[in-house]
């Protein structure tokens, strides 16, 4: 019986979904893509899911595009088409991350390569051990830039920064990711999937509905001018302003206790 390459499990309101080739360093095949993207959805779908967890199992998190398969396509002197493969596996579980209206956040347990690095840039938040790294390795093998980085990388650190990691293709330590805001949260490898379960858990707690507008909002910014910006803000305002969650925060700060937010 073959190993599940995606492990999802629950801890409570958070899915955690677990990249599972550990020999090949959680590599993505076509499988591992198709799984990944499934699981997405299910949690997107899923009401009792208030945030997403992605981590890799063994030492990586994700070491990118398996190149074996590659290396098979040459080796029948052929020449590999790429652009199809992003676009039919990769584009989908990009946008799933950025579409869901709930928080997914990158573990990062260990390097994060090439697409894994773009999969880890695409989550709204990342943690990382002590021992991780991030590499934009597409240069080192004459690739350019693919699983959104180029959309998301100078977005994080910046285009000087953004065009050196990416054209250097040297690694960056979970130190430095820290001290750029390349991850969010750094901490000893030994608690990174408990204070990341917390913060997902904290997360999954709150006004969620809330929290997917603003994830609506930072997105639909990325394109827009100052003042379409604003005028999308109104619109999102008058939705939140009408949900059970407003009037719940309003009521728990008036009488001075905790909100009990339903995702409503």
């Amino acid at each position: 019986m073959s190993e599940e390459v995606l492990l999802v499990e629950r801890q409570e309101r958070v899915a955690v979904l677990t990249l599972n080739r550990p020999s090949v360093l959680n590599a993505f095949n076509e499988e591992l893509l198709d799984r990944l993207t499934a699981a997405l959805r299910e949690a997107e779908r899923d009401r009792a899911v208030g945030a997403v967890v992605v981590t890799g199992a063994g030492k990586a998190f994700c070491a990118g595009q398996d190149l074996q398969a590659r290396r098979a396509i040459f080796d029948r002197g052929e020449v590999p088409h790429l652009g199809a493969g992003l676009r039919e596996r990769y584009k989908p579980m990009i946008m799933r991350i950025r579409t869901m209206e709930k928080p997914v956040i990158a573990a990062l347990n260990g390097v994060a390569a090439g697409a894994g690095c773009g999969l880890a840039l695409a989550c709204d938040l990342r943690t990382a051990s002590d021992s991780a790294s991030l590499i934009q390795s597409f240069a080192r093998v004459g690739l350019a830039l693919d699983s959104g980085s180029s959309f998301f990388l100078p977005r994080i650190v910046g285009l000087g920064r953004a065009f050196e990691i990416a054209m250097t293709g040297d690694p960056v330590p979970a130190a430095e990711a820290e001290r750029i805001g390349l991850v969010n949260h750094l901490y000893p490898a030994e608690e990174l999937m408990a204070r990341t379960l917390e913060l997902a858990t904290r997360l999954a707690a709150g006004a969620t509905r809330a929290i997917g507008l603003i994830k609506r909002d930072i997105n639909r910014a990325l394109t827009l001018d100052v003042e379409s910006a604003l005028d999308y803000e109104s619109f999102q305002q008058e939705t939140a302003g009408q949900t059970r969650d407003f009037r719940e925060g309003v009521m728990a700060f008036i009488e001075k206790r905790k909100a009990e937010f339903r995702g409503e």
